[in-house]
């Protein structure tokens, strides 16, 4: 049976806050699931023939997709707007947007310029281990303070670029952007076997 790990049906965050509040309850979970692995099972390549990402590289991954959006929401929102226009609807909601993930997914989207580069075996692992998780942090804590600055109303007033999925509002790329990175861990933990299990909980 393939294990579960963060899946949940009824995750339906709407408002800025309860995005970021999502965001920062999905890091503390997945940090605790990325730590459980021992250094060479993290740095190691997945599949049948070592041809899917290793942990490490899902990592690099998601921290080299999140860093140009928490760059991106430190700019004044007009700026946005004049750059890339006005949405032409409503934001879509979170099941929405996850949908329209899972279809790109389906017809062969790939990560494209937001792969993990290759790269040779690292001298030291575990600093190099370390050395990622620290941007990691990094990013994500950028991303946090970043959400923070934005007004609900302009979490709707202008959009921005997805490689993929074309311009879309920034409520839309934050909705994305929650359900990328559980997209990411849930696939570790469905080729390792590895569940997400009580005790990478987030304390009480």
């Amino acid at each position: 049976m393939q294990p579960e790990l963060l899946t949940d049906p009824d995750l339906d965050p709407k408002s800025g806050f309860e995005i970021a509040r999502e965001l920062r309850a999905l890091h503390e979970r997945s940090t605790r699931y990325w730590q459980s692995f021992a250094t060479a099972d993290f740095l190691a390549p997945l599949g049948d023939r070592g041809e899917a990402w290793s942990p490490a590289d899902n990592v690099r991954h998601l921290t080299k997709s999140i860093r140009p959006l928490a760059q991106a929401l430190r700019l004044p929102w007009p700026l946005l707007r004049l750059l890339y226009g006005r949405p032409a609807a409503p934001s879509r909601s979170y099941s929405e947007m996850r949908d329209v993930y899972r279809g790109a997914l389906a017809n062969g989207l790939q990560a494209g310029r937001f792969a993990p580069e290759p790269a040779p075996p690292p001298a030291d692992p575990d600093g190099y281990r370390a050395q990622l998780m620290a941007r990691r942090e990094q990013v994500a804590s950028a991303l946090d303070l970043a959400i923070a600055r934005w007004s609900e109303a302009a979490l709707d007033r202008c959009r921005l670029p997805h490689p993929a999925l074309g311009k879309i509002t920034v409520r839309e790329m934050l909705f994305f952007t929650l359900y990328h990175n559980r997209h990411h861990v849930e696939t570790v933990a469905r080729r390792t076997g590895r569940a997400f299990r009580e005790e990478h909980e987030l304390a009480p």
